[in-house]
């Protein structure tokens, strides 16, 4: 994997704020506990990856930070605003024009073209559908697909089907992207031009939350986070800063009185 650009730095603004987050399937006697009181915030413009075995409950947060599912308790504020007092009409235009989602089995329509796929999440919005097609035009050819915009999805290959679900999530200029292992399904090159253009995004000031198996892929991320029955087992943005070896250390009061009498005698 290319090593990553040096990014703009997040500012210090939270736009996801979890508190003792939990969600449980089931009822009664027959329960899985996939979330266990999470506690997390991300700023605006980190790129945070968050890794685990799999049944951690990774996908799980994933969803409800995309509201694409809702937790069994605690709390979740986005950009400020409750998601607990948003109704389902409220949470599905936050989808629709804040939030990007890329998906490892790419889900595009099949009985859709390339250019239709990108334009999907803009029929959300009122409009023509032609503006809508060229603002779906106008991102593939971000992407170099400008040539396959009349192809189906099954004409494509891996790396172009990914390249479509990105420029589909990144139609209607969202500032949160959520993937869940987008190279997933991707040979190494592929898997490569794909991260190249998530950090590009990230650059701009996008806030990037990735789930992934692959360690090779947190070389991209700012922050990493690693889950564990449910819970953060370790958030490297709490992680006390490594101590410098070359560091000088302190000197004690006796040998800082013996140089300061030698430095005294040698100015006399």
């Amino acid at each position: 994997m290319a090593k990553k650009k040096s990014a703009a730095p997040p500012t210090t603004q939270p736009v996801i704020e979890l508190h003792e987050l939990t969600k449980v399937f089931g009822h009664d006697d027959i329960c899985l506990s996939a979330l266990d009181g999470v506690d997390l915030t991300i700023n605006k413009g980190e790129f945070v990856a968050i890794m685990g075995p799999s049944g951690c409950g990774k996908t799980t947060l994933l969803n409800i930070i995309g509201l694409l599912d809702s937790a069994s308790s605690g709390s979740y504020v986005l950009d400020g605003r409750s998601v607990n007092d948003l109704s389902s009409r409220q949470q599905a235009h936050i989808r629709a024009n804040q939030i990007g989602f890329i998906f490892q089995s790419f889900n595009l329509v099949p009985r859709l073209n390339v250019i239709e796929n990108v334009a999907l999440p803009l029929n959300y919005r009122h409009g023509w559908r032609y503006s809508k097609l060229r603002r779906a035009s106008k991102v593939l050819k971000t992407f170099e697909l400008q040539e396959r915009e009349y192809y189906m999805p099954h004409q494509l290959a891996g790396g172009q089907m990914q390249r479509v679900a990105i420029a589909r999530a990144l139609v209607n200029d969202p500032s949160i992207i959520l993937a869940d292992e987008p190279t997933g399904n991707l040979d190494s090159k592929s898997s490569e031009l794909i991260m190249n253009e998530l950090r590009d995004i990230h650059q701009r000031g996008n806030t990037i939350v990735m789930v992934t198996h692959n360690p090779e892929l947190t070389s991209y991320a700012s922050r990493i986070i690693q889950m564990k029955d449910g819970k953060i087992a370790k958030d490297s943005a709490k992680q006390p800063a490594a101590r410098n070896k070359h560091k000088k250390r302190a000197l004690n009061s006796q040998l800082e009185e013996a140089v300061r009498l030698a430095y005294s005698e040698e100015s006399v």
